[in-house]
């Protein structure tokens, strides 16, 4: 599947991810943080986005998807909008540092693909997320 990059067979012949760096893209799950109801980053999301501008660097033959997810609350076209704008601020962030746009793409899903149970607080948090996904180019 990689056919410019080297890797083992296990991995259909694509370079393996490091662990450290999977688990840092885990992490900025839960620890990118926005205003609410806001696409606006807190300062806090500035370490972990920097620790996965650092990643990208080290894997140039990837690219980056970013996803923006919110919880159930509210209206659904303004989840779906907030989501979008969320994960666009991600990849602006990364852009601002370096990043080559068309190394990365990002997506909102507003209140869909929920991992937790939106009845409760603690359920809405975990809903409210942006991923990151490494892949081959």
């Amino acid at each position: 599947k990689c056919p410019l990059l080297a890797g083992p067979a296990a991995n259909s012949g694509c370079p393996e991810i490091k662990a450290e760096d999977k688990a840092v893209l885990d992490l900025a799950m839960r620890n990118v943080q926005f205003e609410s109801g806001s696409a606006k980053l807190l300062a806090s999301s500035s370490q972990i986005l920097n620790q996965i501008a650092e990643i990208l660097k080290r894997y140039p033959g990837f690219k980056l998807q970013i996803d923006g997810y919110t919880d159930n609350q509210g209206n659904a076209f303004a989840n779906q909008q907030l989501s979008e704008n969320r994960a666009k601020a991600c990849y602006d962030f990364l852009a601002s540092k370096g990043i080559d746009k068309s190394l990365m793409s990002y997506k909102g899903y507003g209140e869909t693909n929920p991992i937790a149970d939106n009845k409760t607080a603690q359920g809405r948090q975990k809903n409210r997320r942006v991923t990151f996904t490494l892949s081959p180019k």
